[in-house]
């Protein structure tokens, strides 16, 4: 079955895109969220315009997150923590506590699109992660977990 999507769904798709599932999927799932319409005649050339309307701005925004990408590989980044007697640290850092400390150096990126590649954290040092940034764009940036 063929259906639009109407918001970005993982492993499947983004925004506006024109995919094919399995007919149960579409019907039990995307549909009843909300997440996908039907790729009816009318539907389509709905898509076809905003498409069409969005190019431009499309554009901008794979831009934009190509520069915050770069420049993210340039930042230095330090992380926080509390530290014991061993140099371990208290709990452990996750992408919580990295997205936090990337808003206070300026960038704003949603926990959701980081991956620590050494997860879980629990000791000082220099760790590496992955952002993932605007359709697909991925970069991997190195930062330090460091006494508070």
């Amino acid at each position: 079955m063929d259906i639009i999507l109407k918001e970005n769904v993982d492993n499947l798709g983004y925004k506006h895109d024109l995919v094919t599932v399995k007919d149960g999927y579409a019907r039990n799932y995307l549909i009843p969220k909300g997440l996908a319409i039907y790729a009816s005649p009318s539907n389509l050339k709905m898509r076809e315009e905003t498409l069409k309307q969005r190019a431009h701005k499309e554009e901008k925004l794979v831009a934009e997150a190509g520069k915050l990408l770069e420049n993210l590989q340039k930042a230095n980044i330090t992380v926080g923590a509390k530290v014991g007697e061993n140099g371990k640290i208290f709990g452990s850092i996750n992408s919580l506590q990295l997205a936090d400390a990337l808003k206070k150096a300026g960038f704003e990126v949603a926990r959701k699109n980081i991956t620590i590649k050494e997860e879980p954290i629990k000791a000082i040092g220099k760790y590496s992660a992955d952002i993932k940034g605007y359709k697909g764009a991925t970069t991997t940036i190195e930062f330090e977990v460091v006494e508070d």
